[in-house]
C-alpha cells in the first residue's frame, strides 16, 4: 500500500509539475511576446520621434518632368523628415517654338503654350521607388497623378497603374480641378467638379482604400469683395457624395492669389464640425499658403485656434518641387514657425507627424489587401 501511495503521489507530482511547467512556459512566452511588442513599439516611436515632420505633399519632378534623384533626396530629408507622400506632376509644359522661341520654359507661368497630361510620370515614380532598399521604401508613400480628371477612363488608368506596379502606391494626387492660371492652360476638356469622371475616380479610390489629395481653389482669382466663393458649394457636394473615400483638400482651398475667403476659418470649421465630412482633411502645404497664415499675428492666431480645435484633421506638407538642397526643402516648415508655437504639444505632433502616419498606414494596408485580392503581387529588384 505504501508503495502504491508513493507511486500515486509521485505521479501526481509529475502531473502537477507538467502543468506548472506548461503554465510557466505560457507565461514566459506571453511575457516574451509582450516584451518584443513593447520593444518594437518603442523602436517605432523612437524612429518617429527622431524626425521633425512627415511631408504630405511633395513633388519629385517639375513641369518638364525633371527633378532630383530619389537617392539624393533621401540625403536631403536626412534626420529632419521621416516619411514623404511622393509624386511627380501630372502636367507637362509644352515648349512651343512659335511662342517662346529658343527660350525653354520650365514653369507654367513662363509661357502661353498649353499644358498636357503626362501619364508616364506614374511609371517614373514607381521605378524610382523600386530602386530603393526596403528600408528606404518604408519612408515613402507614392501617389498616382498621371490621369486626366475630365476623362471617364481616368479610373481605369489608376487601376492599371496599381496592377502594373503592385506594392508601390498608397494614394492618388495631387491632382487639380480648379487651379488659378493652370486650368485654362490644360489642353482638351476643362476639369470640373460637376463632371461624373471625378465621381468615378473618387468611387474607385474609396473601394481600393487610396488616399486622395486634391487641389481645388475655393474661389476664383480677384473675386469681388463679399461674393460667394465660386466653388465652395460644388466642392462640398463632391465631398458629400464620397463618404467612404479619405480626401485631403490641399492648401485649405487657397492659392497663390486666391486669398483666404472672408470668414475662411469659419467655413473650414463648418466642414470640420459636420459629421457628413468626417472623411475630409486639409493640408497646409505651399509657401504661398503659409504667407497668408503668418501674415499677421491675428491671422496666425485664427489658424492656430482652428487647428487646435480639430487636431486630427490637418496635415503639414511642403509642396516643394524637386528642391536643390535641404535649406530649400525646409523653407515652408520654417516659414510656419509662428504657427507651430501657437499649437499645443499634442496638436503639433499630430499635424506634423501623427495624422500622416495614421492615414497613410491605413491606406497601405487597404491597398495591399485590394492588390492581393486582385491577384497582384509586388515585383521588382530593390537594391
Amino acid at each position: 500500500m505504501k508503495f502504491k501511495a508513493i507511486c500515486e503521489n509521485t505521479a501526481m507530482k509529475k502531473k502537477f509539475g507538467a502543468r506548472l511547467l506548461g503554465v510557466l512556459q505560457i507565461a514566459l512566452g506571453l511575457g516574451l511576446s509582450l516584451l518584443i511588442h513593447s520593444t518594437v513599439a518603442v523602436a517605432q516611436s523612437n524612429s518617429s520621434d527622431k524626425f521633425e515632420f512627415n511631408d504630405t505633399h511633395f513633388h519629385l519632378t517639375n513641369y518638364i518632368q525633371e527633378g532630383v534623384d530619389i537617392h539624393e533626396f533621401l540625403k536631403t530629408m536626412g534626420t529632419k523628415v521621416g516619411r514623404v507622400a511622393l509624386f511627380g506632376i501630372p502636367l507637362q509644359q509644352e515648349w512651343s517654338y512659335q511662342n517662346s522661341g529658343d527660350y525653354a520654359p520650365t514653369y507654367y507661368l513662363q509661357t502661353d503654350a498649353p499644358l498636357y497630361y503626362y501619364s508616364f510620370t506614374d511609371a517614373y515614380i514607381a521605378m524610382a521607388y523600386r530602386s530603393l532598399s526596403k528600408e528606404d521604401q518604408a519612408r515613402f508613400d507614392p501617389m498616382i497623378t498621371g490621369f486626366n480628371p475630365a476623362d471617364m477612363y481616368a479610373a481605369d488608368h489608376i487601376r492599371r497603374v496599381l496592377q502594373t506596379f503592385p506594392g508601390v502606391f498608397s494614394g492618388i494626387g495631387e491632382f487639380s480641378i480648379h487651379k488659378e492660371f493652370v486650368s485654362s492652360k490644360v489642353a482638351g476638356e476643362t476639369a470640373s467638379l460637376l463632371n461624373p469622371a471625378l465621381d468615378r475616380i473618387l468611387d474607385f479610390a474609396g473601394t481600393v482604400g487610396l488616399v486622395v489629395l486634391i487641389h481645388n481653389d475655393m474661389d476664383v482669382p480677384f473675386a469681388a469683395e463679399g461674393s460667394q466663393p465660386a466653388y465652395l458649394d460644388q466642392m462640398k457636394g463632391v465631398l458629400k457624395r464620397h463618404p467612404n473615400t479619405i480626401i485631403i483638400w490641399a492648401h485649405t482651398g487657397m492659392g497663390r492669389i486666391v486669398r483666404p475667403i472672408k470668414n475662411h476659418a469659419a467655413e473650414l470649421a463648418a466642414i470640420l464640425g459636420d459629421p457628413q465630412f468626417s472623411h475630409v482633411y486639409f493640408d497646409i502645404s505651399w509657401n504661398e499658403v503659409a504667407k497668408y497664415v503668418v501674415a499677421t499675428p491675428e491671422s496666425t492666431r485664427i489658424t492656430a485656434d482652428l487647428i487646435n480645435r480639430y487636431p486630427d484633421r490637418f496635415l503639414f506638407g511642403t509642396d516643394e518641387v524637386a528642391p536643390r538642397n535641404q535649406e530649400q526643402y525646409l523653407r515652408v516648415y520654417n516659414q510656419y514657425q509662428p504657427l507651430w508655437k501657437l499649437l499645443d504639444d499634442t496638436t503639433r505632433e499630430k499635424v506634423l507627424k501623427g495624422n500622416y502616419e495614421r492615414i497613410f498606414d491605413e491606406a497601405r494596408h487597404k491597398v495591399r489587401a485590394w492588390e492581393t485580392a486582385q491577384g497582384s503581387t509586388p515585383t521588382g529588384n530593390p537594391r
